[in-house]
């Protein structure tokens, strides 16, 4: 297997430059994440779960691991934009009935301070206030 065909399976960056067998601390150089995870295993079943009957079971398949029977997939991963703190803001927000904020705008300027609040900031600052944040 060529390495050009390795990508990172957390931000699709072409993998360059790595030796076979794949060390257990091989990173991207992009994102940074483990590479010898269970998600970059051939045996991996998209479900959490291994097909290989003799691995041991592995409790976070994304960090890296020390499975005697990993084997990179070559399979060809693209980026995924459900990150879990963008997702739970969306949730959040969808509650209070706001759209959701980017990072960059999450602190209220001196013009939104001006602005009435609206019925859906009103109830998540009474809810502020209660539990004390």
């Amino acid at each position: 297997m060529s390495t050009s065909q390795l990508t990172c399976w957390k931000c699709g960056h072409n993998l360059t430059d790595v030796i076979f067998p794949m060390s257990r601390r091989e990173e991207c150089a992009n994102c940074g994440a483990d590479q010898h995870v269970c998600k970059m295993c051939k045996d991996y079943d998209g479900r959490g779960g291994c097909n290989e009957p003799r691995a041991e079971q592995v409790s976070d398949t994304e960090k890296a691991n020390f499975c005697d029977y990993f084997s990179a997939s070559g399979a060809i991963f693209k980026v995924a934009n459900d990150d879990k703190a963008q997702r739970a803001k969306a949730q959040l927000a969808a509650l209070f009935g706001d759209e959701p904020e980017d990072d960059a705008n999450a602190k209220p300027t001196t013009e939104s301070a001006v602005q009435p609040l609206t019925p859906a900031q009103i109830a998540e600052q009474k809810l502020r206030d209660l539990l004390g944040d």
